[in-house]
Formats: structure tokens, C-alpha cells, sequence
């Protein structure tokens, strides 16, 4: 989505830059030269990230263990480290901490499944 963005706002500097030669603004020219520049970074920072292997998202959308955490892995928490022991009677869900019982497959309160 960010990369969509970013090539909109490449377009606006383009359009602005385009429009203020044209009718002889002068030093406003620059303000579209730097939209584009910034539209530019942006877009391929974006395209780069969505398709790398461990890339960033401010979301968490992945299951435990099947990407890692490049936060975990830059301040050193292992990957795995926020999974649940359970013992004998109720615990906790680990991503939304609701109350669960031992045998429970899945947390009743955010529905996740829970770690084996």
C-alpha cells in the first residue's frame, strides 16, 4: 500500500513541477523536484520490502514460526521466546493474554491458535 503512495506522490511532484515551469513560477519548482525525489525513495523502499524475505511490518501478521521477527533478532530475543508453557490447569493466550484452559486448542477470546 505504502508503494502505491509513494508512486502517487512521484505523479504530484511531476504535475506540480510540470505546472509551475510551465506558467514561470520560478523557484516553486523545487518543491515538485523534491516530491519527486521523495515519491521516488519511498516507492522503491516500499517494492523492496514487500518483497524481500525478512521484511518489516508494523503488524503482526504471521504465525509463530513461519517468519521471524527482525526486532527479535536485532535486540537479541530468539524468535521463539514468546511461546507458552502450559502446566496442569488454566493458563493464558500468549497474543491476547485472555484466561484458557489446558486442553483448549484455540483461545476463546481472540481465536488464535494456541502454541502446542
Amino acid at each position: 500500500m505504502g508503494g502505491i503512495v509513494s508512486i502517487g506522490v512521484t505523479l504530484f511532484g511531476l504535475l506540480w513541477t510540470f505546472l509551475v515551469v510551465s506558467s514561470g513560477g520560478g523557484i516553486f519548482g523545487l518543491f515538485g523536484l523534491i516530491f519527486v525525489g521523495i515519491g521516488i525513495a519511498n516507492t522503491v523502499y516500499n517494492f523492496k520490502n514487500a518483497t524481500g524475505k525478512n521484511r518489516y511490518s508494523e503488524f503482526d501478521i504471521t504465525e509463530n514460526g513461519e517468519e521471524p521477527d527482525p526486532w527479535n533478532e536485532r535486540f537479541g530475543t530468539p524468535s521463539n521466546a514468546d511461546k507458552t508453557v502450559y502446566s496442569v490447569g488454566n493458563s493464558f493466550c500468549p497474543y491476547c493474554g485472555q484466561e484458557v484452559q489446558k486442553d483448549f486448542e484455540f483461545c476463546n477470546n481472540c481465536g488464535r491458535k494456541l502454541p502446542d
